[in-house]
């Protein structure tokens, strides 16, 4: 197949298993758009095999077609921290850490520019299907300030680490409760990726989107535990990236750093 063909095909699976009249657009791009609405709103179910190798196919060429940024592309350094701006989904590292909600499914809002969308659909579906089976042995929603590890699947980096960040509701400000779940869950990210014997790990701007925590004291509390983890632990950890997304937060980051 082609990669017309494998699109076309990957939504038509996807709309017969729905067994509903979805209108298919013309343009490739309203199709790509339609296919990622398709998988952010699937529950996790079984998929042939045939469906996943397409998906895999796919999935990854869309990658290896990214601009691709690996630990010796990465230029601001202090230590072993680093700090770089870009798509999350672009890096080559060992893990990077999804902010995810306490269900760890990943969202299901069609086209939501969340980065735990991002990482869901570029992952591929085996993603919500791995944290499924998770959520199934655990029968509870994960905890705030915990963290779980999983395959990256069609994703440059070998793992996702998933933690559930605190949630501020609007116009309140943090409490003291809540700025120990925070750090709690880089802690958690950190340890797992030593228990895994990882050598780079790129953190995301946990709970700083939607769940409104300030992104200046978010990024506070994020570089110290990470500096007071690497000072204090041994690991196996020789880079820590902090992502960043948006100019306000890199200048956050770097007045903190450099």
């Amino acid at each position: 197949m082609n990669r017309q063909e494998q699109l076309d095909f990957l939504i038509n699976y996807l709309i017969d298993e729905r067994n509903e009249a979805i209108e298919i657009p013309e343009s490739y791009h309203d199709k790509r758009n339609l296919l990622r609405a398709l998988m952010n709103i699937r529950i996790p179910s079984e998929l042939s095999d045939e469906f996943l190798k397409v998906q895999d196919d796919f999935l990854t060429q869309e990658t290896l077609n990214k601009d691709l940024t690996s630990i010796d592309g990465i230029n601001e350094t202090n230590g072993k921290i680093m700090i770089w701006q870009g798509d999350i989904t672009t890096l080559k590292v060992d893990a990077i850490v999804n902010a995810a909600n306490s269900k760890l499914l990943g969202c299901f809002v069609p086209l939501h520019n969340c980065i735990d969308n991002v990482i869901h659909s570029s992952a591929g579906l085996q993603l919500r299907e791995e944290c499924n089976k998770i959520m199934e042995m655990q029968d509870r929603d994960e905890e705030v300030g915990k963290a779980k590890i999983t395959s990256a699947y069609n994703l440059p980096s070998k793992y996702v680490i998933h933690t559930v960040g605190p949630a501020i509701p609007q116009g309140l400000k943090p409490s003291g409760k809540d700025c120990e779940a925070l750090a709690n869950c880089y802690k958690s990210c950190l340890e797992i990726a030593t228990s895994y014997k990882l050598e780079s790990l790129a953190f995301c701007c946990i709970s700083t989107g939607v769940f409104n925590f300030p992104q200046k004291l978010a990024a506070k509390i994020a570089v110290k535990t990470v500096e007071d983890y690497l000072d204090l632990n041994e690991t196996t950890l020789e880079n820590v990236i902090f992502d960043v997304f948006s100019d306000d937060d890199y200048s956050i980051y770097k007045d903190l750093l450099f």
